[in-house]
């Protein structure tokens, strides 16, 4: 910097003139050295600011020679000055950086950019990508060693994506990380929508707290892997939704998560900072790099309107567009499936119990109701053998996945659906076994392919192996990114379930059309649920990184079936709201999960279910809060109908709704799916109405929503 070259040249005519010969000569000099490493130290900070002009950022170096960021929108502190930085060794276990690392900027520069692009699908037909970015090259020293690094910085109008770079150097070609040093040093102790930092599991129930009240230790699920060595009561995943006390909602999150661990934070209350924690190795480290690399962008989304949220789409941005090529073979889709009736215990995945549900007969009963009402596809779990062997066996080569049971006729139901236009979903669940996984992908694609299957749900229940490493750490992230590869060279869409957590890699991947990664439907059919508030946190948390195979759309809410062991089971919702979740949760790979003849029972409500659109060009969120409710209405793509979504939580609701997105000058019928007077989502969750009427861009809806309720309407053109 031109600075710190003044700096030198003065320093040089100073040492001349002084001369070295005494002993207050040096005295001297190491006085001036100090005066002038505050000089330089205290060099004004470097300022970004958004395109609108709304946020602004600051990096400097701070008195200790640590990199720091700090955050604004408008006169509001986002973030306090945040220290940064990565701890890494060489391959021999030599520290490059860590704690007493001394860091100077050696550049830096400024660009902007303004683009728009289309996604493959998604909520709006077109993205615009404008923020002004930083990148700051930076010289860290350690001891004797200095090591070069550089933060990158996107500023963005409604918040802010960095990554660390680690740029090729002599010497420097393979490192571990063995810590990432973000931390975010926030301006109080917020209210936050969290669930414990567990390296194997997203499912959870989300608690509503203080950040300073958080205890992740008690809320550790069965699921949890990690659970006997889980002991820091602050370890919180990401994304993390956080609300100040001056109504500043801020979601913590990252983008484009490739060859790195997932991150999640830990708060420390004295300092009301949150710092960086990477999921470890079998060996404690985080991460293997070759240089050149970078890590994942670290995101920070802010605005003072929760409907902002819902709608940014700054972690789509941070991700790597598409390949150039044919997607013409990506559909979005509805789909039905051999699946919730094993939840609801009516029938078992394993052949053994005499009650296996993946049958030739049973499965042709599937296609044929999902000919019926013209559902494009069937999944089918519990085809292939291995069932019997499986769960929490924690061993290799449990399944193959091109060996049917025998009462699976894999020809014959490939041929009967082709008959029906139905196409067939594969399974694979891998039992966490993933070496075996990989060496069988190649195989059993093309058994997929043969047999006319353009869709696979994946399944990673269990522990990892290789014995020690992690749903979310580096290994498994690879390996996820290596599914996506694979399948894509397939032709093959993924619904991936028990993964590492989304992060808009459907992006780069169109492919990657769900995941779960997250509380499902299913955890109504065995376990205490899900509360009401759950589906309206789901958007501002989880699917802030990409679209949920939610599974919405149940219609037989008690779930007892007439078994009296299943009393607890139900979903905590009313029908009306089963339908909204359709709108609410986004997905283009969307499942109706209920028994054919449960839908059979209510065909008037089944036929919003049928309409409704996956795919769409216009997403616009009216109200929400979350914990509380969620209004939005989306745009067909190819009809241009409309579909909206209302969704509340254990509390009744009354909204008006302005219909000012339909298109002026144009009549619509407003076919409406609402609760029944009398709707209550314990009470009385079967309880709906359907209704028509007409309306125009000027008219008004007063809405009532039961507790645990909602309301679906499909706008149709006249």
């Amino acid at each position: 910097m031109m600075i710190e070259r003044h700096l030198r040249v003065s320093f040089f005519y100073v040492v001349t003139f002084l001369g070295f010969n005494t002993m207050l000569m040096k005295i001297r000099l190491l006085v001036l050295a100090l005066l002038m490493m505050q000089y330089v130290c205290a060099i004004p900070p470097i300022a970004l600011r958004s395109p609108d002009g709304q946020f602004q950022l600051l990096f400097s170096i701070n008195e200790q020679q640590q990199p720091t960021m700090q955050l604004q929108r408008g006169s509001q502190v986002v973030l306090h000055p945040s220290t940064l930085g990565l701890d890494i060794s060489d391959m021999g276990g030599s520290i490059l950086t860590d704690s007493t690392t001394r860091y100077r900027i050696l550049s830096q520069q400024t660009d902007v950019h303004n683009s728009s692009w289309e996604p493959v699908w998604g909520e709006v037909k077109s993205i615009v990508n404008q923020y002004q970015s930083l990148l700051v090259r930076l010289e860290g020293i350690t001891g004797n060693r200095t090591t070069q690094m550089e933060v990158e910085f996107r500023l963005f109008n409604d918040g802010m994506g960095f990554r660390y770079r680690l740029p090729a150097q002599q010497g420097l070609d393979y490192v571990i990380v063995q810590q990432e040093r973000t931390r975010y040093a926030l301006t109080g102790d917020h209210t936050a929508w969290w669930i414990p930092g567990d390296y194997d599991s997203n499912e959870y129930r989300t608690t509503t707290s203080k950040l300073s009240e958080v205890d992740a230790r008690v809320l550790l699920s069965y699921t949890s892997i990690t659970a006997k060595n889980f002991v820091h009561r602050y370890l919180i995943q990401q994304p993390l939704l956080l609300k100040t006390a001056e109504g500043l909602y801020i979601s913590l999150h990252e983008a484009a998560l490739v060859n790195y661990p997932a991150m999640n934070v830990q708060y420390d209350p004295s300092s009301q900072t949150l710092t960086s924690m990477l999921v470890p190795d079998a060996l404690g480290n985080k991460a293997y790099w070759r240089t050149p690399t970078h890590t994942p962008w670290r995101t920070c989304i802010v605005s003072n309107m929760p409907t902002d949220l819902l709608a940014s789409k700054t972690i789509l941005n941070l991700n790597e567009p598409a390949t150039t090529g044919d997607y013409s073979w990506i559909k979005p889709q509805k789909f039905v499936g051999v699946w919730w009736e094993m939840h609801v215990n009516k029938s078992t995945w394993e052949r053994a119990s005499g009650r296996h549900g993946a049958n030739t007969a049973n499965v042709k009963r599937y296609i044929d109701f999902a000919a019926r009402h013209n559902i494009p596809s069937v999944l089918v779990e519990g085809w292939n053998t291995g069932w019997e062997d499986w769960y929490g066996k924690w061993k290799e080569d449990v399944f193959d996945f091109i060996t049917p049971y025998p009462d699976f006729d894999l020809p014959e139901l490939a041929k009967y659906a082709q008959i029906r236009g139905v196409k067939l979903v594969m399974h694979h669940e891998t039992s966490g076994a993933v070496s075996s996984y990989e060496r069988q992908m190649d195989t059993a694609y093309r058994l997929m392919k043969n047999y006319g299957y353009d869709a696979v749900k994946t399944g990673y229940v269990g522990r990892i192996i290789p014995r020690g490493e992690h749903h979310d750490g580096q290994w498994m992230v690879n390996h996820f990114n290596r599914v996506l590869q694979k399948t894509g060279s397939y032709r093959i869409m993924v619904d991936a379930h028990e993964p590492v957590r989304p992060t808009g890699l459907h992006r780069t991947f169109p492919h990657l059309m769900a995941c779960e990664s997250a509380r499902g439907m299913e955890f109504n059919a065995w376990s205490e649920g899900n509360l009401p508030e759950h589906e309206t946190i789901l958007p501002f948390t989880r699917l802030m990184g990409g679209p949920m195979d939610f599974t919405p759309g149940i219609f037989q809410l008690d779930l007892s079936l007439g078994d009296s062991t299943r009393n607890a089971y139900r979903v905590r919702s009313t029908l009306a709201k089963q339908l909204a979740l359709y709108v609410t949760i986004y997905s283009p790979f969307q499942m109706v999960p209920d028994l054919p003849e449960h839908y059979e029972k209510y065909p008037d409500a089944f036929k919003f279910i049928r309409d409704v659109a996956v795919d769409w060009t216009d997403s616009r969120y009216l109200e929400a809060e979350p914990g509380d409710y969620i209004t939005v209405v989306r745009q067909a793509k190819g009809t241009g109908d409309w579909f909206l979504g209302a969704i509340t939580d254990e509390q009744a609701r009354k909204t008006t709704i302005k219909f000012d997105f339909l298109e002026p000058g144009t009549r619509y019928m407003a076919e409406m799916y609402v609760d029944a007077p009398d709707a209550h989502w314990e009470k009385n969750p079967q309880a709906y109405r359907v209704g028509s009427q007409v309306v125009t861009q000027k008219s008004v809806l007063n809405l009532t929503l039961a507790a645990g309720g909602g309301t679906a309407i499909r706008f149709r053109k006249l």
